[in-house]
């Protein structure tokens, strides 16, 4: 529908409620494919312009109509003129479906009550920081880690660390195999004999 169609002054543009939280003002996102003039290509453009929304009628999801108006306030320059087609949304909230799915898969917990705190809202010197998720039920067993003697493997594990090292080890120069040792000493005592004293 164009302006001359309604009688009415202004561009028209037709758009998705994508926000009504705002009192009297609507979020409107409104779709326009243009081809490109350099690569041919269509190119889809969503603008989110706001409307003014005297009676609240529009709600979030509807279809509407806006034109557009005077300028409204800082950033509103639009106006709804009618509501096209109403969205269909569901009655219950979904904080209340969540929380009946949730009861038939996971059994409710029992709450724990906590002891009163000292007054002059300092907390004893006796009693220790813990956080709510450990003292909760039996995820908390999970949280706590069991200890572990680890003592008992270690010594093993340096012994066999040990022995492979002394293995890939090569004999140290200042140490000479036998056969090399019994060498050296013969020539040490033929030296000896035949310098003359």
């Amino acid at each position: 529908m164009t302006a001359k169609q309604s009688g009415l002054r202004g561009k028209v543009r037709d758009g998705t409620v994508v926000s009504d939280k705002m009192q009297k003002t609507v979020v409107v996102a409104v779709e326009a494919n243009f081809r490109h003039r350099l690569y041919k290509k269509t190119v889809r453009r969503v603008r989110r312009l706001m409307a003014h929304d005297e009676a609240e009628e529009a709600q979030l999801g509807d279809r509407v109509r806006i034109i557009e108006a005077a300028p409204i306030s800082r950033r509103k320059r639009w106006r709804l003129l009618e509501v096209l087609t109403r969205a269909e949304l569901p009655e219950v909230a979904p904080e209340s479906i969540d929380l009946e799915l949730l009861g038939e898969v996971k059994p409710e917990e029992p709450e724990i009550e906590e002891a009163p705190r000292p007054r002059g809202g300092a907390k004893a010197k006796s009693e220790e920081t813990v956080p709510a998720e450990a003292v909760a039920g039996p995820a908390a067993e999970a949280v706590v880690p069991e200890e572990v003697e680890v003592a008992e493997e270690v010594p093993e594990i340096e012994a066999v660390e040990a022995e492979a090292e002394k293995a890939e080890e090569p004999p140290e120069a200042d140490e000479e195999p036998p056969e090399a040792a019994e060498e050296s000493a013969e020539a040490a005592e033929e030296s000896a004999e035949e310098q003359p004293s």
